[in-house]
């Protein structure tokens, strides 16, 4: 079904937005379409001629359509959720309304089980343990630092090499699950930190100039995965943190706090690796904030 004209512009200037200046993957950009270009039906079922004109009541009575008629979670309700505000929201920043009638509009509760989460003070507190003076000690808080910073797997972190971080353009390229690769920020203190890692500790353990991973252990060779959680079990003991955390922890609590924040979904989705959004919405229901927007604004080490 055609959409009416004004729907149509509407959405092509976000895509706009969205590809040229904030530079979301394509899969992104098309998962917001598809969520608006529905959006945009319920509405000219209405009588409504582009998405000015919705109320509260049209984006509650959607919203609520979607959990009663057609059975989607309060996952996939909270992703809408977030499509419906990108749109507002954007009408709102280029002066074409003055109202978002999404503004008060609270996320559906979930019934799953949580992932546990630690507080951006237990984090700080985790992160300031290693004794950055000593060579072990500045390679340790290079770790975790980094797969705090970036929300990686512990598979991830140990995998990497000096050339997937790119310090130029504060950006690591990560290799997630099934070698699929994605691009994360990286904020600039923490680029910092691991660079003093590169300039001095690293020095000391490589034994052969071939090595281009980028942890070593104190014998030259790849971290392993069993010496890190070794590594980080102690420090989460010595920050007195609970006993069952765990690397993943650092990664829920990644996501967790840019969502408290105000980041989006959908790029917490792509920094995480997710290729689903669903597996990303469920820390929708572990902020209490609105979703907003970018990186460099939201996370705590930025």
């Amino acid at each position: 079904m055609t959409l009416p004209s004004g729907f149509a512009h509407q959405i092509d200037l976000l895509v706009e937005h969205l590809v040229v200046e904030r530079g979301l993957a394509d899969n992104t950009v098309s998962a917001y379409m598809r969520d608006l270009e529905q959006y945009a039906h319920f509405l000219n079922g209405r009588g409504h001629d582009d998405f000015r004109q919705a109320q509260r009541e049209d984006a509650n009575d959607f919203l609520s359509g979607l959990r009663r008629d057609q059975h989607r979670s309060s996952g996939t309700v909270a992703r809408k959720l977030t499509s419906l505000r990108r749109m507002h929201r954007f009408l709102v920043r280029e002066g074409l309304t003055e109202t978002d009638p999404t503004a008060n509009i609270a996320p559906p509760k979930s019934t799953e089980r949580l992932p546990e989460v630690l507080t951006v003070e237990e984090c700080r507190t985790l992160l300031e343990v290693p004794d950055r003076s000593a060579p072990l000690g500045l390679r340790n808080a290079a770790m975790l630092w980094l797969m705090y910073a970036c929300g990686l797997r512990v598979s991830e972190l140990v995998n990497l090499s000096i050339h997937d971080l790119n310090f130029e353009e504060g950006i690591l390229r990560v290799t997630g699950k099934g070698g699929k690769q994605r691009l994360v920020p990286v904020a600039p203190r923490v680029l910092e930190v691991v660079n003093e890692y590169l300039a001095t500790a690293r020095q000391e353990d490589v034994k052969d100039s071939r090595e281009d991973t980028l942890f070593l252990s104190v014998r030259g060779h790849a971290m392993s995965r069993v010496r890190f959680w070794s590594i980080f079990k102690e420090a989460a003991r010595t920050a007195n943190l609970p006993k069952d955390v765990s690397p993943h922890t650092l990664r829920h609590s990644f996501a967790t706090h840019l969502l408290a924040g105000g980041a989006d979904l959908r790029v917490i989705q792509e920094m995480l690796g997710h290729s689903s959004l669903s597996t990303t919405e469920i820390y929708t229901h572990l902020a209490p904030e609105d979703l907003r927007e970018t990186y460099e604004q939201t996370h705590p080490r930025a």
